[in-house]
């Protein structure tokens, strides 16, 4: 098979799709690995890191596309990558189609683009194997990212996470007790924040608690829950997911208006679209504004400037995917393999993930494993 590996192309995407690591194991498969110069420079590796594992080095973007069967990336093409797709080629990535626009969907139709999206490979279980450990990482930043917001340099209100001996804690909302959440309630409590997780899913909550114990206060998420916990929020961490679809508002313009002035929003569902009524995307060159009073950062790509680490994980988490289809081809890779089947997002011409279709008002038209 021949795999491409582009360079990302979104604006501060240090991340790559692959590690020389992985293209060896491919290599010695004896496969044909197609490497962009440059692809791995944002996470430290060299163009002749991947020639020593057996990749073709290549110069320019369609020439990537022009070789490759399969183009694996991290994130959604941008328009000018869109059009370089062929005919029937598959594509991998973090494509968050809900939150695209319509014109790049019927690209990936009318080219009949087999489209599996990372975060929608999902396990009988519910788990999503690839997405997990990216969303990890997002969980654990926040805390990092959300410290330095909140210095007055920054347009914060000027408080410390862990407060200090006579000054209370930074008063931190979770909303979303999934991989992000969790990682993120237990690196804020970590750093002496007051944190409470909010969730639908009681044994989301129930795990969580087991988990964290009274570091954590866990609450079931309903709108009298959440217009009180946001009143008194220093810090608001949206972490709403539903899988291959956009994400649903669950704080409204006039909740973010009862919060204290120069309170953060940390909107991480901002990929599918984001869970506050106010958030609209940012980049990490200018990540935040100020909307009713309130900071939001709310960064699509927020892992894309742990270029190092998020590589490796993301790396370790495609590979076993990667490989079955590099072995066996992709059609009978998603037979045999429900989890993968699951993260076709268009295929032959058509939507085929029920959550798309259902945010493009289409009919899903074939059945998932």
């Amino acid at each position: 098979m021949h795999i491409g590996i582009p360079k990302e192309r979104r604006p501060e995407e240090y991340r790559v799709s692959l590690t020389p690591a992985g293209v060896e194991m491919l290599t010695q498969a004896g496969h044909t690995v197609w490497v962009e110069s440059g692809a791995g420079l944002g996470a430290g590796f060299t163009d002749e890191d991947y020639r020593r594992a057996g990749a073709q080095i290549v110069y320019s973007g369609p020439e990537v596309y022009g070789r490759a069967d399969l183009v694996v990336k991290v994130a959604r093409p941008t328009q000018e990558e869109f059009e370089w797709l062929r005919e029937g080629q598959a594509l991998m990535g973090f494509l968050h189609l809900a939150a695209a626009r319509r014109d790049k969907i019927e690209i990936l139709l009318q080219r009949r683009i087999t489209a599996i999206a990372y975060e929608t490979v999902q396990a009988d279980d519910g788990t999503l194997p690839i997405l997990a450990p990216i969303s990890a990482i997002a969980g654990r930043m926040a805390a990092h990212v959300a410290a330095t917001l909140l210095q007055n340099d920054r347009g914060g209100k000027g408080i410390l996470l862990g407060g200090a001996p006579g000054v209370p804690p930074a008063e931190v909302v979770i909303l979303g007790a999934g991989v992000v959440g969790s990682n993120a309630a237990r690196a804020f409590a970590g750093m002496g924040a007051s944190v409470y997780v909010l969730d639908k899913d009681i044994r989301r909550l129930q795990r969580l608690e087991e988990l964290c114990g009274s570091q954590v206060v866990t609450m079931v998420s309903h709108p009298y829950n959440l217009r009180k916990v946001v009143r008194f929020a220093d810090v608001l961490i949206g972490a709403v997911l539903v899988p291959g679809a956009r994400t649903p508002i669950l704080v409204t313009r006039e909740m973010v208006r009862s919060m204290k002035p120069r309170s953060l929003i940390m909107d991480i569902s901002i990929d599918q679209g984001g869970c506050v009524e106010t958030s609209r995307p940012t980049t990490h060159r200018d990540p935040t504004f100020v909307e009713e009073g309130v900071i939001h950062y709310a960064v699509p790509n927020m892992t894309g400037v742990l270029g190092r680490t998020a590589t490796h994980a993301l790396t370790n988490a495609l590979w076993p995917f990667l490989e079955e289809i590099a072995r066996v081809g992709l059609e009978e890779a998603l037979d045999r393999d429900p989890a993968l089947a699951r993260g076709v997002n268009t295929r032959e011409g058509q939507v085929t993930h029920p959550e798309l279709a259902r945010v493009l008002e289409m009919e899903a038209s074939i059945r998932q494993g």
